[in-house]
């Protein structure tokens, strides 16, 4: 009997040993019935000759039901303690039944052939497709809305799992490999020739005379004594406003002829200055110095790292932000995505094979690469439990169908003996 008390077992346990002693007490009261009466029709069959009969059957009912107590104690533990030869099967063998059992399932179930042949006659992606679309039970939200609540949960332990001081090093290494370290100047020359070439800066140029022309009109006192304090002091006051005045509307008209003529001289040294450093950052060594130089003394090694520490936290705080929230951008289009995606899978036949396909074969490979290790799990499991307690487990699970084969054996045990009896009373009568 599991000797496990009934406080630890799990219900389903519980109602298990219940079976069991129930089927016991049975089987036992099989025995004790047929001893009873074995006794009775010994000590009477001389007086009345058919309870010789009776006898017979009582006989062969006791023996057996010994002979199948005796097999089925024998697979738990040692009948009545005695050092029997193969009696307490299951303790004395636990590792070599373990081993078995992972070869079983290894050669039987995480067969290639049987796993594809499971699988393609089961419809996974349209199986999943309408999963996703379905609403989920018991609570307000899709299946879809929890996929991407499960995957922001995810994401979430992914960012609070990452070293901040690693990200960052590893955004300053890539910012100095790909931004930093590459030469700036042939590359910004081929670009900047190409927007020259297209005039596609004429509206950079139009933007910046709009922008002067506008501050020009709302500033008119900043020329007051731009150029009249630089002035002799002879000079009359009333030049100094003359010269002020002239200075400011010059500037205006200089600023209007700029906007209203697209050939403007300014305009075409602006074109011929832009065309020409192009080319200079492509071809002149010097050109290209200068520029390196400005690129070294602004993205120096302290400068880098502050501004990718500054960009990872800037962009976890706001990805921690958007993935706590349900409301966010970020969930809803996700779950919407995740929605989408379970349209197709339901709507598009080829993508429902590519998908089924995908999946058996991905399957078929890690069964036909991993298989031994999967059922390396069972043999590994059996080994770690402890001898006494895989017999009360085995005997919990099947001990009940066992006490069976007990009362079986009583039964057919008294037919035997009853059918011996008989034969050999019509054999040889008198015996």
């Amino acid at each position: 009997m599991p000797r496990t008390p009934m406080a630890l077992l799990s219900p389903a346990d519980q109602e298990r040993l219940r079976a069991l002693r129930r089927m016991k007490a049975i089987a036992i009261g099989a025995l004790v019935f047929m001893a009873v009466v074995f006794v009775f029709a010994f000590a009477f069959q001389e007086r009345l000759g058919w309870l010789g009969y009776v006898r017979a059957a009582a006989e062969g009912g006791m023996v057996g039901a010994l002979a199948d107590w005796f097999a089925v104690t024998a697979l738990f533990r040692r009948p009545l303690g005695l050092p029997i030869p193969h009696t307490a099967i299951i303790p004395n063998r636990k590792d070599e039944i373990g081993r078995t059992l992972g070869e079983f399932v290894e050669t039987n179930f995480l067969a290639a052939d049987v796993v594809r042949t499971k699988l393609a006659t089961t419809a996974i992606a349209r199986r999943a497709g309408e999963w996703l679309q379905h609403p989920s039970t018991g609570s307000g939200t899709s299946h879809a809305e929890r996929v991407a609540a499960e995957g922001a949960t995810i994401a979430t332990a992914v960012l609070n799992a990452l070293s901040d001081d690693d990200v960052r090093d590893l955004i300053a290494d890539l910012a100095r490999e790909h931004l930093v370290q590459p030469e700036w100047g042939p590359p910004a020359g081929v670009w900047l020739e190409k927007i020259v070439d297209a005039d596609a800066h004429h509206g950079a140029v139009d933007l910046a005379a709009d922008s002067i022309a506008t501050w020009l009109d709302s500033n008119a006192g900043s020329f007051t004594g731009l150029v009249s304090r630089r002035l002799p002091s002879w000079v009359p006051r009333l030049a100094h406003r003359f010269v002020d005045d002239t200075v400011y509307h010059e500037a205006v008209k200089f600023v209007h002829a700029v906007q209203d003529d697209p050939q403007h001289p300014a305009r075409l040294a602006i074109d011929g200055y832009l065309a020409r450093l192009a080319d200079n950052l492509q071809n002149d060594p010097a050109t290209r110095a200068k520029l390196e130089n400005a690129k070294a003394s602004l993205f120096d090694s302290p400068r880098v790292g502050a501004l990718a520490a500054e960009a990872w936290n800037t962009a976890k705080a706001g990805l921690l932000t958007a993935l706590a929230d349900p409301a966010s951008g970020l969930r809803v289009r996700a779950a919407r995505a995740v929605q989408e995606v379970g349209e197709r899978l339901t709507t598009d036949a080829a993508l429902q094979t590519r998908v089924d396909t995908w999946v058996s074969e991905a399957a078929v490979f890690l069964v036909d690469r991993y298989r031994h290790d999967i059922a390396s799990i069972i043999t590994e499991t059996v080994e770690r439990w402890d001898p006494a307690e895989t017999t009360e487990k085995i005997e919990l699970m099947v001990g009940r169908d066992l006490q069976y084969i007990r009362l079986n054996g009583t039964v057919v045990g008294a037919l035997a003996g009853l059918a011996i009896f008989s034969i050999a009373q019509a054999v040889i009568p008198g015996v």
